[in-house]
């Protein structure tokens, strides 16, 4: 059966989400391409239809995932006041539910051991991604030069991917809470955003 051009770019597609969430749930080399095929509901036999060789799939839902976290930072900042829009960031990634929900959270602590041992080619696609990172958070830095902005950047990204591996090591207790919120702390000078009051019911 032949199939159109527009229903192998949505198979496709497909096959690069599933592979993203898998690779951050079970890591680089934890899941093979038999299993990424069955997660996509595919055969193994049609990988190659699609994709050269493993390692150009996992490149590219590399490049899916990352751009994903850069998306959504673009989203939750794009209506909220330049001085603000860093702490939007943080306070977006340092959660208990980031920690807990891997293979829909950013790449780079699920993934960033494991590619620093892969192929030059691998290793060179990812740098480039965050590099973006890098400069999407720069972005965020209002009042700094731009070379100051990004190197504040660079330690913004180090403390905030560092922190979710040491939370999601210490697991879901109290001393995963305490990592995220010391993560969070140096990065902003405070532990956890304010919380709201509950609104007061009327009395008739």
């Amino acid at each position: 059966m032949r199939y159109s051009k527009e229903h192998k770019q949505e198979t496709h597609a497909r096959i690069v989400r599933k592979a993203a969430t898998r690779l951050r749930e079970k890591g680089a080399h934890g899941i093979g391409v038999a299993d990424l095929m069955k997660d996509a509901g595919l055969t193994h036999g049609g990988f190659y239809a699609h994709f050269d060789s493993r390692e150009a799939l996992v490149i590219e839902a590399f490049n899916y995932a990352m751009d994903r976290a850069t998306e959504r930072w673009r989203k939750v900042t794009a209506d909220v006041a330049p001085e603000k829009r860093l702490a939007t960031v943080v306070d977006g990634y340092l959660t208990a539910a980031h920690r807990d929900d891997p293979g829909q959270g950013c790449a780079v602590p699920s993934l960033g051991a494991e590619i620093a041992r892969e192929s030059p080619k691998t290793r060179k696609a990812f740098a480039l991604k965050l590099e973006q990172m890098i400069d999407m958070i720069a972005d965020q830095i209002v009042d700094v030069p731009r070379k100051a902005a990004r190197k504040q950047a660079m330690g913004v990204l180090a403390t905030m991917m560092g922190t979710i591996v040491m939370s999601r090591i210490a697991g879901t207790g109290e001393l995963s809470d305490e990592i995220l919120g010391a993560g969070r702390e140096a990065v902003l000078g405070r532990a956890a955003p304010a919380a709201k009051a509950p609104a007061k019911k009327k009395v008739n």
